[in-house]
């Protein structure tokens, strides 16, 4: 038997058998493990249920959590001791897995769909008309969940009274997994890939009984090509602003509260949505990464499910909690702490806003020059530069999750492959607060051309610390959705817009604006290499400055808290690597991520309750040329297995995506087994998509 072989074979022979529980009862709470809400329709939604135990003789509200990634293992362990919180605290909370994931009806088509909107108005009606529920609804998530309660917020379902958002987008083309900047993110690819395998887990014979393996199967067999359903859509057309609730801000009417981390990719929304939304609202920015802020790493955590509960018993009980005395923002305010070192805990203070926008913070312009940046006028240059295609190697992971490796390294990686302009050494300490932007003129030699523009703490040792970072597409210097080329030769003034930031630049230290004509492994690259000539006299940066002030708002949280976990045994400990390899005599770079047991080194483990074990293997490679981008090419190959003794099932992925001058190729395969026999390979062909309709069609590049 291979070393892979055995590896695979691991969780079968550790796990043992356990028989499912409808309901457990514990320290007041009922847990029920399966409930199946029915629609119109005639589809059932699976669902996961936590009551305090006299919620039917005493009716409570109820916080809804609706996402596609199975509550029956898929998220058990971090609903559990969250929900379980909202219950001991008298608020009933559910768990919904969407249509076509997990154990409930029906097939997924797309991520946000209406048909995904108008479910959740069902369910929200029908939670309300339960006898244990007192008739007010909120809804809550992280991430997709995050997304999808703004967006059902959107269309005002009545018992719905407030949402709270963790780590989510206002806008799906600008600010998700799939563009930024109207680039296209390496990261659609990922998340694609990562589709394809948590759609192809099987639905639980536990819950479902025989019919697990036939809707299985048609499952595996419906399932589109993720990551080539975005990839249509290039440009900021009606399927990006279908779910985009910046195209509306007044069709929310209730409450909204939002969430966020600086180690994240959605720090942009919360400021936006402070700004545009005319309801009662709150937002929380802290150090974590794509988290939920009461288990937020890199630290310091909060607890958040305290103030969730105090936004929940004001809401949708009536309660005076106080949490609408809060400042409309709460904001960490991050020292550096050591470039490109992993801390789990980030040095810096809270600081608090009464408004967003702030009227206290000014922006300040900084002038471009040979190399200098400052706040008076330079002499104004005409500088050339083209970037090897593997700048931004030390560029970290563009969503983090809170894990060793993913974080940006010390920039003088990239820093000496780029343009770079540089205060003085500050005389004074420096707060910024908000989000920087670079504005410039320009000109190619190629129609189509990117630049990225990276905000560095420069500190006295000449470490590099990047605090921010903005891409564009330059053939969308004046829209998302109607990108022109560029006429080689001719100047064009565009704005790159920074990632919202909160940073302390200490006395002594310098501010870098670092630019590069590439970005990988975050963006794919331009078809050709261009080169950028920048005009710095009609060029500058304009930073968010904060000055401190007297009457700043003492901002302060309670250390989190909880219920129990989920019992949870570790069958195997989780391995990981992160490695960056130069190839000298082909002039290639290859970034390369591994992940064992668990796609973050987790490790295989077993819910004890269900004796369903998980694991997760995915490894990824992105190869460029330094002076190629035809080149490029990721690919990732994924294994995924779950199950108990007698029931094990397993999936393995295989994607790779390159490109030519005019199309992008994807080529993906999918084989599912059960008990080591293989049941179906579903392929996608390399040079064409095949789509829901059965049509094929050559995946053009629209301006990428």
């Amino acid at each position: 038997m291979s070393k892979k072989q055995k590896r695979s074979a691991l969780p079968l022979n550790a796990a043992r058998e356990v028989k499912f529980k409808a309901e457990v009862v514990r320290d007041g709470v009922r847990v029920i493990e399966n409930i199946f809400i029915p629609l119109s329709d005639g589809t059932r939604l699976s669902a996961r249920l936590w009551l305090p135990v006299d919620a039917e003789s005493n009716p409570v509200p109820c916080v809804l959590e609706y996402i596609p990634y199975r509550k029956t293992d898929g998220t058990r362990g971090r609903d559990e001791p969250m929900h379980g919180y909202f219950a001991r605290h008298g608020t009933a909370a559910i768990r919904v897995d969407q249509r076509g994931s997990g154990e409930s009806d029906g097939l997924m088509e797309d991520e946000y769909i209406k048909q995904e909107q108008d479910d959740a108005i069902e369910v929200i009606a029908w939670i309300a008309a339960q006898k244990w529920c007192s008739g007010n609804v909120g809804m809550m998530g992280k991430s997709w969940g995050g997304f999808n309660c703004l967006q059902v917020a959107m269309r005002r379902p009545p018992a719905l009274k407030a949402v709270l958002s963790v780590c989510s987008t206002d806008d799906r083309y600008s600010d998700d997994i799939h563009y930024m900047g109207g680039c296209l993110l390496n990261d659609n690819f990922w998340w694609g890939a990562i589709m394809h395998a948590y759609q192809a887990r099987p639905l639980d014979p536990a819950i479902v009984g025989a019919r697990w393996r036939k809707d299985w199967i048609e499952r595996v067999k419906a399932m589109p090509n993720w990551p080539v359903l975005w990839m249509e859509h290039q440009r900021r057309d009606d399927y990006w602003k279908h779910g985009s609730v910046c195209e509306d801000w007044d069709a929310i009417e209730c409450p909204v509260m939002i969430t966020g981390g600086w180690a994240d990719a959605y720090t942009n929304t919360l400021p936006r949505l402070l700004a545009g939304l005319k309801v009662p609202r709150l937002g929380i920015l802290g150090p974590w990464a794509h988290i939920y802020p009461h288990d937020g790493t890199p630290g310091p955590a909060i607890g958040f499910l305290q103030e969730a509960q105090r936004w929940w018993d004001h809401w949708l009980k009536g309660d005076d909690t106080g949490i609408m005395n809060e400042p409309m923002l709460r904001a960490y305010v991050e020292d550096e702490t050591g470039a490109g070192k992993w801390t789990e805990h980030r040095k810096g203070y809270w600081v608090g806003e009464a408004h967003w926008p702030s009227p206290r913070i000014a922006p300040t312009e900084f002038h471009l020059g040979d190399g200098a940046l400052s706040t008076t006028s330079q002499n104004a240059l005409s500088i050339s530069f083209r970037s090897p295609q593997w700048v931004g190697m030390g560029c970290g992971e563009w969503m983090g999750t809170g894990v060793a490796g993913e974080q940006p390294a010390d920039q003088r990686i990239d820093d000496g492959m780029s343009l770079c302009f540089d205060t003085a050494p500050l005389e004074e300490d420096v707060v910024i607060l908000g989000a920087p932007e670079f504005s410039f003129e320009f000109s190619s030699d190629k129609p189509v051309a990117q630049i990225a523009a990276r905000l560095c703490n420069l500190r006295e040792d000449g470490a590099s610390h990047r605090v921010s970072y903005g891409v564009l597409n330059l053939t969308h210097y004046e829209s998302h959705e109607h990108p022109k080329k560029l006429e080689p030769g001719k100047k064009y003034k565009a704005k790159v817009t920074l990632n919202a930031c909160g940073h302390h630049f200490r006395k002594g230290t310098r501010i870098r604006l670092a630019l590069s004509t590439a970005y990988w492994p975050l963006i794919w690259p331009a078809p050709e290499a261009a080169t950028l000539t920048l005009s710095t006299g009609n060029s500058s940066l304009m930073l968010p400055i904060r000055p401190a002030s007297s009457d700043d708002q003492a901002v302060k949280f309670l250390p989190p808290e909880s219920a129990p976990d989920a019992p949870v045994s570790i069958i195997r400990k989780g391995h990981a690597e992160r490695r960056v390899e130069i190839d000298l005599l082909n002039r290639s770079a290859t970034y390369r991520t591994v992940g064992e047991g668990g796609v973050f080194g987790e490790g295989v483990r077993q819910f004890d309750e269900t004796g369903t074990s998980l694991s997760h293997d995915l490894t990824r490679e992105l190869t460029i040329s330094a002076d190629e981008p035809l080149c490029a090419r990721y690919l990732i190959t994924q294994a995924y297995e779950m199950g108990r003794p007698g029931w094990m099932t397993r999936s393995e992925t295989r994607m790779e995506l390159t490109s030519t001058l005019k199309e992008f190729h994807v080529k993906a395969r999918t084989e599912i087994f059960e008990n080591g026999k293989s049941r179906l390979v579903r392929e996608w062909d390399d040079l064409a998509c095949i789509l829901r309709r059965g049509e094929r069609r050559m995946i053009t590049r629209e301006l990428l």
